[in-house]
């Protein structure tokens, strides 16, 4: 969202530290780089939104979710980061009065309606984890139809109040492309509606997920109603013979000699069920600390990606425009800017790559296609030889003939 972009070569005093060969080979190296930022913006999230499309599996609401910020973030990969490439590495705005307004709008809006998306997904996974059968009911494409509709009315009314200053403006010759920040009350309506509600909205969020989903992974079975049977601790013996113990049999105290309801156990027979009761809790334990770690990392990247990548530009979009007094070198504007753009590229990595679906259909896409192109290599083979066959056949026809 480029509120305020001061072009990278803006300052006056950078033409006398560079000469002109080595500005122009500054300005491609810089804008190839960009350019490889945003083709790669724009392939993971055309990937995403064929997966989503293809895979029959993937059509859930959740994912609907996903496949919609994919759509947005597409969007900022098309329409917003090309024009603002050319308007880093260059001078001035060139393309006139409508372009900027244009460029302007779905620079805010897009990029608004990636934050908020983030927003609908977080409060999505918070209801699915914390009322889940009641929630299950009401899941359905409608109601994330109906929150990806709220996301883009508020982004679209973050976006239209800039229109209506602009245009008194029209008629003079346009120079740069920015958003006024000389209005601070729009300024703080658009960042704080941007970005620092949903921040905090996401951080409240996740973290009540966090904690659910804690609760949750180191629930014991009794508190669930189940008890563990002699089937479920030892089924990783092969070859064991103690399915024929009872539940009861294992409780904690009858796990005696002679004790319990079915009597008559041998000591031995007992010290086993105790080892398999043991690394059965051992396993438990185990397992449930690596999901706690799993569930930490995924709810830390997604937050750190977030905040490392917004954080920054908004911080000093506020600082500007409420102190008249503070300065910020202008790489820094450019900088910010195209750190924000980055998230569009992270977003389709992290809500896909922790997602074990995502990535058994991205595996069998991949696959079909490695698939198709065999076949296709084949069978062109096949007929090249067929070909040959019926030439070479013919030469022989033909030399008979001749002979």
């Amino acid at each position: 969202m480029d509120l305020d972009n001061i072009t990278f070569f803006s300052n006056g005093s950078s033409h006398g530290d560079w000469d002109e060969a080595s500005l122009l080979g500054l300005q491609i190296s810089i804008s190839a780089i960009l350019a490889i930022v945003t083709l790669a913006t724009v392939l993971s999230n055309a990937f995403v939104i064929a997966t989503i499309f293809l895979t029959r599996k993937l059509h859930t609401p959740a994912n609907f979710l996903i496949g919609s910020l994919a759509v947005t973030d597409l969007l900022v990969s098309i329409l917003v980061m090309p024009v603002s490439i050319l308007y880093t590495v260059s001078k001035i705005w060139t393309l006139g009065q409508i372009m900027c307004d244009i460029w302007l709008s779905s620079d805010i809006t897009f990029c608004t309606a990636s934050i908020l998306h983030l927003c609908v997904i977080a409060l999505d996974r918070y209801w699915a984890i914390t009322d889940a059968l009641e929630y299950s009911k009401r899941r359905t494409m409608r109601r994330a139809g109906l929150m990806i509709g709220v996301v883009w009315v508020i982004s679209i009314s973050i976006s239209i109040p800039p229109l209506f200053w602009r245009q008194a403006k029209a008629h003079e010759e346009l120079t740069e492309c920015v958003v006024n920040t000389d209005q601070i009350s729009y300024t703080l309506y658009s960042t704080f509606g941007a970005f620092y509600i949903p921040s905090i909205l996401l951080i409240i969020l996740y973290g009540r997920i966090y904690v659910a989903a804690r609760s949750r992974i180191f629930k014991t079975p009794a508190s669930c109603g189940k008890r563990f049977t002699t089937a479920q601790l030892i089924q990783t013996s092969t070859g064991s013979s103690l399915c024929s113990l009872n539940s009861a049999s294992i409780q904690e105290g009858n796990l005696h000699p002679g004790g319990g309801s079915g009597g008559g156990g041998s000591p031995l027979f007992m010290n086993s069920v105790k080892v398999k009761l043991t690394d059965s809790v051992l396993e438990r334990k185990r397992l449930c600390a690596a999901r706690e770690k799993k569930a930490t990392k995924t709810l830390g990247v997604i937050l750190g990606a977030f905040v490392v990548c917004w954080l920054p530009f908004f911080v000093v979009t506020l600082v500007m425009a409420t102190c008249k007094l503070c300065w910020f070198h202008p790489v820094l504007f450019d900088v910010f800017t195209w750190l924000g753009y980055l998230n569009s590229l992270i977003n389709p990595v992290i809500y896909t790559v922790f997602n074990d679906e995502f990535r058994q259909a991205f595996h069998k896409l991949i696959k079909f296609k490695q698939c198709c192109s065999r076949n296709t290599v084949s069978t062109s083979i096949s007929m090249g030889k067929r070909n040959q066959s019926i030439l070479s056949k013919n030469d022989d026809n033909l030399g008979n003939k001749i002979h």
